[in-house]
């Protein structure tokens, strides 16, 4: 506390103290979750500090429509409702029940709907997201001193919030800030020392210094070096802090045609490399070069496994397909057996390689398969693509990577601008959250694919349109 000095009548000094501020700690603050969020990621309600978090009875009934089912959304649904089973044991779900062990916030379900401002009739319409909103505009009419604030990852929910004079907002967690600023794998420099690039060509490597770097660099980092008349592609390899020298080189027919694909190709086939992800717009060859990769480094794995996420049009689900169970997701999976046919055919038919490629297929040494059946399992020396992966969310990313055993290699592709997901976008997917969290690790390397390589036409749409 401040002291002051001041003159007593009698001319002495004494001290007086100055007034100390007390500072009021504001509210906590309440969350009100909708069903999107749920199904986002099940342990949500554990995301808001020391804050409350509240759900409308309304998400509990929609959630009761997805607890069956092998996608994962159903798992979402299903481990959120053992939540809600394992806290209502000795409590009452009406009531506020802390979380975390008293280090957390509160939790309740709201079973009141009767509000202040009723949604349906603003909006004309009676359905579950009125009723969420009724539900939140309750428990701020009954907890008037506090901040009661809407979480969805419904765009248009959040809007009508809004709308109504209700705080709304995204679900922050797993999202990353900056998309522009998201890591891209791949360094440009002009103006090296050209003694560098000279002993890159002369040795194959070099020291960082000799380059005018510092040793501070980022592992499996790849470079485009330039310098008067000279130029190189480059590596920087973690496990002897030395930058190699990359050249072109076919790998199972194909030819990079950029110098992105030769990284790409590096990373794919570096058995150091556990996990990599390749971004970028359609066209610039992801999963031909994933493909490609794999096939080459077969016989270093018992099985090279292809899957994508099932995104079906207009929300219907595979089963409104005809046939059996294959002929139901074989349209999702041709993209993948587009581009294994594509490989396939620069041997000709004759060839031997050909050949394998085909009895690699019959005897499910080469797998195309759903990503949904992988749940359970637990993938041991398995050269793993999953390719479309900017429609996964975080939690399903983290989930596929924990399969992981020894000797499994794991191989993300996709385009982070073109997602198919309701309620994911360009900062919210799991493609974009693994960049940013699991940079610079050693055993990662991510390569960001600019130039597309389809046809000139294919270049000309992404370009114009």
């Amino acid at each position: 506390m401040a002291k002051m000095i001041a003159k007593t009548p009698e001319g002495k000094t004494a001290t007086k103290r100055k007034p100390q501020t007390v500072k009021l700690k504001a509210p906590k603050k309440i969350f009100v979750l909708d069903t999107s969020v749920i199904l986002y990621n099940h342990n949500s309600i554990n995301s808001f500090d020391d804050n409350d978090v509240a759900i409308p009875i309304t998400v509990l009934e929609e959630l009761d429509q997805f607890k069956k089912g092998n996608d994962t959304i159903n798992f979402e649904a299903r481990e959120f409702i053992r939540i809600m089973d394992r806290l209502s044991v000795n409590n009452s779900l009406q009531n506020w029940i802390p979380l975390g062990n008293g280090h957390k916030g509160k939790f309740r379900v709201i079973m009141n709907e009767k509000a202040s401002l009723d949604a349906e009739w603003v909006f004309g319409e009676r359905k579950a997201d009125h009723r969420i909103l009724n539900a939140a505009i309750a428990l701020k009419d009954e907890c008037p001193d506090r901040k009661v604030v809407m979480v969805t990852k419904d765009v248009n929910l959040r809007i009508k919030a809004k709308a109504l004079g209700l705080p709304a907002e995204d679900f922050m967690t797993g999202k990353i800030e900056n998309v522009d600023s998201l890591h891209s794998g791949v360094s440009r420099f002009e103006n090296v020392d050209k003694k560098g690039i000279d002993r890159l060509y002369a040795e194959g490597l070099c020291e960082p210094a000799d380059l005018g770097f510092d040793n501070n660099l980022a592992p499996n980092q790849y470079f485009i070096l330039q310098s008067d008349g000279a130029s190189a592609l480059g590596f920087y390899n973690p496990r002897n802090q030395l930058i190699e020298r990359l050249d072109k080189h076919q790998v199972s027919q194909i030819t990079p045609r950029n110098a992105e694909q030769v990284f790409s190709l590096h990373a794919v086939t570096n058995p150091y490399i556990r996990l990599v992800t390749l971004q970028g717009i359609a066209g610039t060859g992801k999963t031909l070069l994933a493909l490609a990769g794999a096939w080459d480094q077969r016989r270093n794995y018992k099985q090279i496994y292809l899957a994508r996420p099932i995104v079906p049009l207009s929300n219907k689900d595979i089963g409104f397909l005809p046939g059996d169970a294959q002929s139901k997701i074989n349209p999702y999976m041709q993209p993948l057996y587009d581009n294994l046919k594509f490989i396939q055919n620069q041997y000709g038919e004759r060839n031997k390689e050909f050949q394998n490629i085909t009895a690699a297929l019959e005897s499910d040494k080469l797998l195309i398969q759903p990503l949904a059946y992988i749940r359970g399992r637990s993938i041991s020396n398995v050269f793993f693509i999953v390719d479309e992966a900017q429609n996964l969310t975080p939690h399903e990313i983290k989930t596929i990577i924990t399969r992981a055993g020894e000797g499994t290699k794991i191989i993300f592709t996709g385009d982070i601008y073109q997602i198919d997901t309701p309620y994911l976008d360009a900062q919210s997917n799991g493609l974009s959250y693994l960049i940013d969290r699991i940079k610079h690790h050693e055993l990662y390397a991510h390569v960001r694919l600019e130039k597309g390589e389809r046809s000139d036409l294919a270049n000309l749409a992404n370009e114009l349109l």
